[in-house]
This record gives C-alpha cells, sequence and structure tokens, in this order.
C-alpha cells in the first residue's frame, strides 16, 4: 500500500485527480502527523497510520462526505478551524467578503461590528486577527454557537468577540454597531446540489423566495443597528447582485456598490447608511 493506491481509491470515485492529491495529502497531516515538507521529502510513513488513511479515503469515496467533515478541519484565511456538520465548510468565496470588511474598517476608522449567521465562527475571528475591533456574531443555531467558540478561543480571539444565540436582530436589543456583515443562507430552496454539499446543515445553505429570504429580513431592519455612516456588507448568490442592490436602495442606502468574485460573477454587495 502507498499514497498512489490511496489517491486512486478516490479518483477512482469520480473525484478529479489534482483534488484527489490534496485531499490525500490532508489525511495524511492529520492522521499521521506529516508536513507538507515531511511528504515532499518522502519520509517513510507508519504503516498503520497509513492504514487509517485509506480506510477514511475509503469513507469519502463511498459517502462524498467532504474531507473537511472527516478530519475536522478547514483551512479560512490561512488558519485551521474546527468544522462539522453543525456548520458550513469555509470557502474561498468568504474571504473575499472578510477582505472587502477589512477594507471599509481600517479606511473608515471604525471598529464595531456585528456578524450575522457566524456559523463556525471564520469571519469574525479572520476580522479580529487584523485589528482591534469589538465584534459581536450572532447565530440561530446553538450547535454551530458551540463550534464557533471553540474556534474564537483556538484563534485567540475571545476577547474581542461576543457570541450571542440570535435570530437575526432578536436578541440584539438596542445596540448600534459601525458595520453589518453577513453570509446568509442563499441558495434557492430546490436547487440541486452535489452530493457533498448535502451533508452541510442545510438552513444554513438554503433560502426562500428565489434565495432571497435573509436579505429581505436583514436589510429593512439594518439601519436600527448601524451608526451614522455605518456600512452592511453581504456575501451573495452569483446572480443576486442587482435585486440585493435593489432592496439596499429601496430601504434608504447609499454608495451601493457590488463586486465580482475571482471568477467574474457577482459576489460581495455593500453600501453605507
Amino acid at each position: 500500500m502507498n499514497i498512489q493506491e490511496i489517491v486512486a481509491i478516490l479518483v477512482n470515485s469520480g473525484i478529479h485527480p489534482n483534488e484527489a492529491k490534496i485531499e490525500v495529502k490532508m489525511l495524511i497531516e492529520h492522521y499521521c502527523n506529516y508536513s507538507a515538507l515531511d511528504i515532499i521529502r518522502g519520509v517513510p510513513l507508519d504503516y498503520e497510520k497509513l492504514k487509517v488513511v485509506r480506510e477514511k479515503a475509503g469513507i469519502r469515496a463511498r459517502t462524498k462526505i467532504p474531507i473537511q467533515y472527516i478530519i475536522g478541519s478547514a483551512y479560512f484565511m490561512g488558519n485551521q478551524y474546527v468544522v462539522n456538520k453543525n456548520v458550513l465548510i469555509p470557502r474561498g468565496e468568504t474571504e473575499q467578503l472578510v477582505l472587502k470588511v477589512l477594507d471599509i474598517l481600517h479606511s473608515n476608522n471604525l471598529h464595531t461590528v456585528l456578524d450575522i449567521g457566524t456559523g463556525s465562527g471564520c469571519i469574525p475571528c479572520a476580522i479580529g486577527q487584523n485589528g482591534d475591533f469589538e465584534i459581536t456574531s450572532v447565530d440561530i443555531s446553538q450547535k454551530a454557537l458551540e463550534v464557533a467558540t471553540e474556534n474564537v478561543k483556538r484563534m485567540g480571539c475571545d476577547k474581542k468577540i461576543r457570541l450571542i444565540h440570535s435570530d437575526l436582530f432578536s436578541n440584539i436589543n438596542n445596540e448600534k454597531f459601525d458595520l453589518i456583515v453577513s453570509n446568509p443562507p442563499y441558495i434557492p430552496v430546490g436547487t440541486e446540489l452535489q452530493k457533498e454539499v448535502t451533508f452541510e446543515p442545510q438552513n444554513a445553505l438554503f433560502a426562500e423566495d428565489n434565495g432571497l429570504e435573509f436579505y429581505k429580513k436583514i436589510i429593512p431592519q439594518s439601519k436600527d443597528y448601524l451608526n451614522e455612516n455605518g456600512f452592511i456588507v453581504f456575501e451573495i448568490g452569483y446572480n443576486q447582485g442587482e435585486d440585493v442592490y435593489n432592496l439596499l436602495e429601496q430601504n434608504g442606502f447609499r454608495n451601493i456598490i457590488i463586486e465580482k468574485d475571482m471568477a467574474g460573477l457577482d459576489r460581495i454587495v455593500y453600501a453605507s447608511t
């Protein structure tokens, strides 16, 4: 048994060869305690540990469960976060969201942030590690907040981030913030997804009203929770830019901008009060 044979298990199950190599590397790093450099140098692998890697690769091949859930972690902006079936796996598009938030915060000397639908807590942690900010993060899922709590501690952000069990603004009381950020569920209900995505929490993925449900809930209320000259920043679906733009405009926001991702698709919308 060798690494190539384990890669073949994934490839034969329909996983692209490049992706299969990356996933086997992740399994080896996790279960064999090997670094990428160890793998490149060809440091011999313990046979018993390699058997575990093969077993986990077999589970991935048979079930299509995401590799991040198998190893219990995922990378986001260079850091490794705890993930499980109660939270979405962080994605590259959301890194763009965080970078935009940081740009707005630093450019406008802003300090207080409300993060709606925090999930794993990767968004507030990435923000908190890049400036002196006070961040409040909310989620309707208590199990998601348990994961976020662990990640906040792991990232050393527990003094910067406050986690609250809340359905959107329901437990925010009368507080106001300089910036509101959200990566809400935005996939239209009924959309057929690849098998891997079906393992992720469906209530964090799907939204009614052609995916606009949470934008329609958040935007009208948000001005009550934003300071003067505050900002709101969303991640959006690839075809939702115009609709979210219109919602912001109808609710009195100004300087509305839509930004595209690396694939040239609408991905970020932000505006000011």
